[in-house]
């Protein structure tokens, strides 16, 4: 069997019913890596089974084992998990997860190479504290925590840890996000970024187990549950500390009706953000949760030219989703349009293909190859531009993140030498 990573990944020809009378000797093509590491996936839910589903595509590491207090969870994730080695030939498939019985358990399990916390936001921080006494790597899904004190808690943790946490961040891997950033930061091709307006139109939140996505105590808050994806974005675009933010956000009516244990839901559905930046830069955001579909959209604009990144996913007719980048730049250069995408596979196993790459980042690090991913202090930056967003929206005056960070003693985790720096 080739080990050989250079070589093409030929999915459509090696699962072919046509081509399974090649022996195993003969397979270089059609040949695959046995994987080289073992993970557990802690949390079974929706984001945890994409994590199973992803590094099964992937291919570099089994999922060894899994936990989840819920046995509905489990079930449904075996299930599901079982039904992905359906019709593949039998040197592909891979065995059984194993159901560990207590969250010490899997982590601690000398079997296991690294760990994928994948548990709903507010348990993030106790489950973490478990799982660093293993030593292990450590994927911590987005947000980080639901709290500014335990975020700031957790860089501190992860940098006198002896392995690495990763924060699922994982919209730096969308294809339009990946590309856009090469224009922008890499090849400058807009000039000295000035402005940044991303949106998100979509759908409301989708159900969870107990529902805990829908009250600002578990999630965080709709702004750091979810929009810390595009807070970290645009960080990364305007390439400096966040100076001021002011938002407007509320509710519209969506889970007026949802209550859970005699509490009504009371996370925003809508909101605006503005981003003050110390370099002078600007950004905004807008999320709505009305939108019968999914739409995102960021412009970027420089003193060269701007870029338009977008990507539709029209859910009601079954279509993939459509992703685009343009590039204006008038006089100073050449202007293009292109379609952008991943392998049909690799975009079907979950977010676009950016689960996928994600996997891979953290996969690179394990190795010991590097790789850019999303480290505890960037992920607390974006809960600090969501945290103030959320604070700016039931004040209804615009936030000063220099005393914002004083109030909330984040100075030293955010490495700010002195909060007037």
């Amino acid at each position: 069997m080739s080990n050989d990573k250079t070589k093409p990944r030929l999915r459509f020809f090696e699962n072919a019913a046509g081509q399974q009378h090649i022996p195993e000797k003969d397979k270089y093509l059609y040949a695959v890596t046995p994987p080289t590491h073992r993970l557990a996936i802690i949390g079974t839910g929706t984001i945890g089974q994409e994590h199973m589903r992803v590094a099964r595509l992937l291919g570099r590491a089994a999922v060894h084992g899994i936990f989840d207090s819920e046995q509905r969870s489990i079930d449904v994730a075996l299930a599901n998990f079982a039904a992905l080695e359906t019709g593949l030939p039998e040197g592909q498939r891979h065995p059984v997860p194993i159901v560990y019985p207590s969250l010490d358990s899997v982590c601690n399990d000398p079997a296991i190479d690294a760990l994928m916390i994948c548990t709903p936001n507010y348990t993030h921080f106790d489950v973490l504290q478990v799982a660093m006494a293993s030593g292990k790597p450590i994927f911590l899904e987005k947000p980080m925590a639901t709290t500014l004190s335990d975020a700031a808690a957790t860089v501190a943790l992860a940098r006198s840890y002896a392995s690495f946490v990763q924060i699922g961040l994982q919209y730096r891997y969308k294809a339009q996000y990946v590309e856009s950033l090469h224009e922008a930061l890499t090849r400058k091709s807009v000039g000295e970024i000035r402005m940044i307006s991303m949106s998100e139109y979509r759908p409301p939140f989708l159900d969870k187990v107990g529902q805990w996505n829908k009250f600002n105590d578990q999630s965080g808050g709709t702004l750091v549950e979810k929009c810390c994806h595009y807070f970290d974005l645009i960080n990364l675009f305007a390439g400096a500390r966040p100076a001021r933010v002011y938002a407007s956000a509320g509710q519209s009516g969506v889970f007026d009706a949802l209550t859970r244990d005699g509490r009504k839901s009371d996370i925003d559905d809508n909101a605006f953000v503005v981003i003050d930046y110390d370099n002078g830069c600007r950004a905004n955001f807008t999320l709505n949760m009305c939108s019968p579909d999914f739409t995102e959209e960021l412009c970027v604009v420089g003193t060269k030219g701007r870029l338009i990144a977008s990507e539709r996913f029209d859910m009601h007719h079954a279509q993939e989703a459509k992703t685009s980048l343009s590039l204006e730049l008038g006089e100073h250069g050449a202007s293009r349009e292109v379609a952008l995408g991943y392998a049909s596979v690799i975009e079907k196993s979950g977010h676009h293909g950016a689960t996928y790459f994600e996997h891979a980042a953290f996969l690179d690090r394990l190795e010991g190859l590097g790789g850019n991913a999303a480290t505890p202090e960037q992920g607390l930056w974006s809960m600090l531009v969501a945290s103030a967003a959320q604070e700016s929206s039931k004040t209804g005056d615009a936030v000063d993140l220099t005393g914002f960070i004083a109030a909330n003693g984040l100075a030293e985790a955010l490495g700010v030498s002195t909060v007037s720096d």
